[in-house]
């Protein structure tokens, strides 16, 4: 006749169950766990910064802004693994998702075509202190977030703004003054629309770069 193993309230056998990673009582080894754990995770962190570079964390794309958030959870989960081998596999998953972001940067450099698929386009919101109505329906930016930047921006007249540009990451960026490069918005879309013309020599010489 064979036996029943009562399964604990986590779905494990008194065998299964979890032991303190450092074999100390349940409290000290939190918190000594957290400590140490989480002080290796971090230097883990600032080697591969160190030889990947800050591009790490610039946040120039949206992917580079996924990558920072999953990160920072994947910091935390290695400063409360309890287990090491837990502790390990999100250690092997830092390290994978920064090298994934290295070669993406080098793909983006590379290829349009992995660009586009990685990348969104900037959209111009606001030419010359006039909202695009088009753009900020499509991108659901309200006019309220716009204005916040503008003051955050110091522009104390709509005549003084030349354009307003949704990053790729969410940010909202203002040019202001009394003239704009046009080249600054080459790769924003909606910038041809709204009547900034471009340079072809400019955009050869870019590409050979």
């Amino acid at each position: 006749m064979l036996r029943r193993t009562r399964l604990g309230a986590a779905g494990r056998s008194p065998t299964q169950r979890e032991t303190p990673i450092f074999g100390l009582s349940p409290t000290a080894d939190a918190i000594l766990g957290g400590i140490i754990l989480g002080a290796i995770a971090l230097g883990w962190i600032i080697l591969l910064v160190r030889m990947i570079g800050l591009r790490s964390f610039s946040k120039m794309t949206a992917f580079d802004f996924v990558i920072t958030l999953a990160t920072g959870s994947l910091l935390a989960t290695a400063a409360a693994a309890s287990d090491w081998h837990g502790f390990l596999r999100a250690l092997v998953a830092i390290g994978a998702l920064m090298t994934v972001q290295v070669i993406l940067a080098f793909a983006r450099r590379r290829s349009e075509a992995v660009t586009a698929v990685v990348d969104n386009d900037p959209l111009l919101l606001m030419r010359d202190g006039v909202f695009i109505d088009a753009a900020m329906a499509e991108s659901r930016v309200s006019p309220g977030d716009v204005y916040a930047k503008l003051r955050g921006a110091g522009i104390q007249s709509m005549d003084d703004v030349r354009a307003v540009v949704l990053e790729t990451t969410g940010d909202i960026s203002v040019l202001h003054g009394k003239t704009i490069a046009p080249e600054l918005l080459r790769h924003v879309r909606g910038a041809a629309e709204a009547g900034f013309e471009f340079d072809d020599k400019a955009e050869s010489a870019t590409r050979k770069a």
